[in-house]
């Protein structure tokens, strides 16, 4: 399963990945090991996830998310909460 998404530091700074392990990933986050952004920033929290067919459409979802403002990745992660 192919994702991109979007993780809340604990400075609430947010940061946007992609991977194909999100369990694996999250951990590797919250134990330090995830990304040089991360690190550090604890407590680590997934606030957004969204599900794409291929490694290259995570790749340009998690570029397209990365250019939004972050006022426009809070309304995502706002619109993805309340659709669960």
């Amino acid at each position: 399963m192919n994702v991109a998404y979007i993780l809340r530091c604990g400075d609430g700074r947010l940061y946007t990945g992609w991977t194909n392990d999100i369990e694996k990933r999250l951990k590797d986050h919250q134990d330090g090991k995830g990304a040089r952004f991360t690190k550090g920033r604890g407590p680590i929290t997934l606030e957004y996830v969204e599900q794409l067919p291929t490694k290259s459409d995570a790749l340009k979802r998690e570029a397209a998310i990365k250019k939004l403002s972050k006022k426009a990745k809070e309304e995502l992660i706002l619109n993805y909460k309340s659709s669960l």
